[in-house]
């Protein structure tokens, strides 16, 4: 019985290093307005997750979007940031028409600026 939660508790441990290690994260956001935290990309199931870390820090600015660069430069604009009340999209789904992500920038849609931005070391997806 011992050896059997043994191996069991080993083989969870293998599942749960081999689900970490599919996790890329990027640099640090840099930009006037958008300067702390990271953001995070996995696989979950067919779908590609991005996530802003804890420490990211929502600019204050009207309009503030999530927007992705491919490896070939082409940009996507996507979902708000700030939703109703003090909630954000903290994660979300990259869209399948998005080959990979090469950077995340943090866009002002009212104002047409990159507010700070993050790389991966290699695209993902």
């Amino acid at each position: 019985m011992v050896r059997m939660i043994s191996s069991l508790v080993l083989a969870l441990m293998f599942v749960a290093t081999a689900i970490a290690g599919d996790k890329h994260t990027s640099t640090k956001f840099e930009g006037p307005k958008a300067n702390k935290g990271t953001v995070s990309h996995w696989k979950d199931g067919d779908n590609s997750m991005l996530e802003l870390s804890d420490d990211f820090v929502v600019p204050d600015t009207p309009d503030p979007h999530w927007q992705l660069v491919d490896s070939r430069g082409n940009v996507y604009l996507l979902q708000k940031l700030t939703i109703k009340g003090d909630k954000i999209n903290k994660t979300i789904v990259v869209p399948s028409y998005v080959k990979d992500v090469s950077k995340v920038v943090i866009w002002c849609a009212f104002a047409e600026t990159n507010l700070g931005e993050a790389s991966f070391a290699k695209p993902v997806m």
